[in-house]
């Protein structure tokens, strides 16, 4: 779900955004510079611990080495 935002900037960078990133990008652009930053430390941690769930890690592999088996199956 997205949520509208109203942020205050200065009228040249207002308007370097629209000329170097072209109205109706900006607002994409902004979230994908700002993700790392408030998002990173939880999905790292999500991440480690589902790393350690080993028979999820199991079943992940045989899925994929399934999964690898199907695609090289297929005709090119």
């Amino acid at each position: 779900m997205q949520k509208k935002l109203t942020i205050t900037i200065d009228e040249k960078v207002y308007a370097g955004l629209h000329q170097v990133i072209g109205r109706g990008h900006i607002s994409r652009f902004i979230e994908d510079l700002l993700r790392p930053h408030v998002l990173s430390q939880n999905l790292e941690a999500a991440y480690e611990q589902m790393g350690r769930d080993e028979s999820r890690e199991a079943e992940a592999l045989e899925w994929s080495e399934t999964t690898l088996g199907d695609v090289s199956d297929d005709a090119q």
